[in-house]
């Protein structure tokens, strides 16, 4: 296997906890629906919530907050509220000093099905470490897959056998990176996968990128 030169990273649930998404999508999108259409917050929810199933999150759209807010007549106003949400963009307490310790053998990138929109709230603070960022949606118009990989391994110049990545969701950070030929790395916070090949933590990354 070729030496690994490129270490992709998702970001939300991955370097950052979902918090942030969570308040933009399930506190703040339902607020502005209850308000707009004179209806209560549980009502909004519920109904947000449930338009939200309906799309599912193998389509872009689920993705795109321009996209949603058109859909439930609240304009465009999707700077205030990724703004009024900033506060609660939290990183994973280890990922400053794992992203400083693995930046010095590699190049560092970011893959993440965030939109453009949202990529500089949940990589705030922390752009001085990847050479690239992309957004799958926004730059593709697709979700991951082992074709987004391939092309994201062309764009910088490595063979996927160069390049690993590691993410929080089994089938488009694991599953698809592995099957275009990435070293791929699923990390599993809770535990929940019980098969003794997830990362509990990013701390774990560098020393199983020299065991692989």
């Amino acid at each position: 296997m070729g030496k690994v030169k490129v270490v992709s990273f998702d970001a939300d649930g991955t370097l950052v906890t979902p918090d942030f998404s969570q308040a933009v999508w399930y506190e703040g999108v339902p607020a502005l629906y209850a308000r707009k259409h004179g209806t209560s917050l549980h009502k909004a929810k519920a109904f947000i919530e449930k338009e939200y199933q309906v799309v599912g999150d193998h389509r872009i759209e689920w993705y795109d907050i321009k996209y949603w807010l058109q859909r439930f007549g609240l304009g465009d106003c999707h700077k205030q509220l990724l703004e009024e949400c900033r506060h609660r963009v939290s990183c994973y307490p280890e990922v400053a000093q794992a992203l400083s310790s693995l930046g010095k053998d590699f190049t560092l990138i970011v893959v993440s099905c965030s939109t453009r929109e949202f990529l500089p709230y949940l990589l705030d603070g922390m752009e001085k470490y990847f050479a690239r960022v992309f957004s799958t949606v926004s730059d593709y118009g697709q979700i991951k897959s082992p074709g987004l990989f391939a092309e994201v391994c062309r764009e910088m110049g490595v063979s996927p056998r160069e390049m690993a990545h590691v993410g929080d969701l089994w089938e488009q950070d694991f599953l698809a990176a592995k099957e275009a030929g990435l070293m791929a790395f699923h990390l599993d916070r809770r535990g929940e996968r019980k098969d003794g090949s997830s990362l509990r933590s990013l701390k774990e990354l560098g020393k199983r990128l020299l065991e692989e």
